[in-house]
């Protein structure tokens, strides 16, 4: 195994984590800027206001993408084992 086929299996790695953790983090982040004006313009200044519409976003977005996130890692996974015969005959 070379280090160049090292540094690329790395790098799907990290643009994978990437790809399925965007559409959780751009939902919490949005409902956390939503609920956050929402008490800046009511005064509310609960702390623990913001957990429960972020645990339903999170939970919708899993429904909703899972599918595809599931069918992405799936996709990464198969293609790992099918470097393997490659990996073995470079070695």
């Amino acid at each position: 195994m070379t280090d160049t086929a090292v540094l690329e299996i790395a790098l799907q790695a990290i643009l994978i984590a990437a790809k399925l953790c965007a559409p959780i983090l751009l939902v919490t982040l949005a409902v956390g800027f939503g609920i956050s004006l929402l008490q800046a313009v009511t005064q509310i200044q609960e702390v623990t206001l913001t957990f429960v519409p972020k645990l339903v976003a999170v939970a919708v977005v899993i429904m909703v993408a899972g599918n595809w996130m599931l069918h992405e890692m799936v996709g990464f996974t198969s293609d790992l084992y099918e470097l393997i015969p490659r990996m073995a005959d470079a070695v």
